[in-house]
């Protein structure tokens, strides 16, 4: 168990999934760069954070709701948590000033292309859950990601195996946050699309892995005079 103030953000696993260091260059070194598709996604955000509550027949809509748990060490909101009716005590929670049970489902808003989402996108949605289901005392099977592409809802159900993933990477996130030090660069498909690549430099980091490697290259009877990184 962690305490309040060895909390991390929840959005922290989003990008561990996706790139370990990623999720160092931005909540380690405090970096930031923005393309079009964070930008497009940010501004989606914004429209959906508006704190509200909306309710019709069977459903109970609440718009950016803190969450945390002490387990995973983690805090942050959920975009949308719809409450719909349970059918027992066991699966919902009791709401102040109506009737029944009332189960949460954990909405995550994304600018992305693709029917299930990505990996990154699943992790951080089941994170939510367990938060949820901490916090209340509720099981939280399943959630959604909304495209905001297509303009459709993707279900995602939280499985023991996702679960354990969240488990893990959550472990793994206080582990590089602890050591304070930035894996090394990967270079891979993905880092095409990372709005980070420019800061990051994958393609030309990956190839002098240590100071020794690169001074040996440049120490090289091969090595053309006053040559440079390319």
């Amino acid at each position: 168990m962690y305490n309040e103030d060895e909390l991390l953000p929840l959005s922290g696993l989003q990008h561990l999934t996706y790139c370990e260091r990623r999720f160092a260059l931005v909540h380690l070194e405090q970096l930031w760069e923005e393309n079009v598709f964070t930008a497009e996604g940010r501004a989606m955000h914004e429209r959906v954070h508006s704190a509200s509550i909306e309710s019709r027949p069977g459903v109970l809509i609440r718009r950016t709701l803190p969450l945390r748990s002490f387990r995973l060490g983690v805090s942050g909101q959920a975009d949308v948590v719809e409450l719909i009716t349970a059918p027992d005590e066991r699966s919902g929670i009791r709401l102040a000033g109506r009737s029944g049970h009332w189960q949460p489902i954990p909405i995550e808003y994304k600018r992305h292309k693709g029917r299930g989402g990505s990996e990154a996108y699943g992790v951080q949605l089941c994170a939510q859950a367990l938060c949820l289901e901490e916090m209340l005392g509720v099981p939280v099977p399943r959630g959604a990601l909304f495209d905001g592409t297509t303009r459709r809802r993707n279900e995602i159900a939280f499985t023991q195996e996702l679960r354990a993933t969240v488990e893990s990477a959550a472990a793994r996130m206080h582990e590089i946050f602890t050591r304070r030090i930035t894996p090394a660069p990967v270079f891979c498909a993905q880092c095409a699309k990372c709005s980070m690549n420019e800061v990051c430099q994958p393609k030309v980091l990956t190839r002098w892995t240590s100071v020794d490697g690169y001074l040996e290259q440049r120490m090289s009877p091969s090595a053309s005079p006053g040559a440079e990184l390319p």
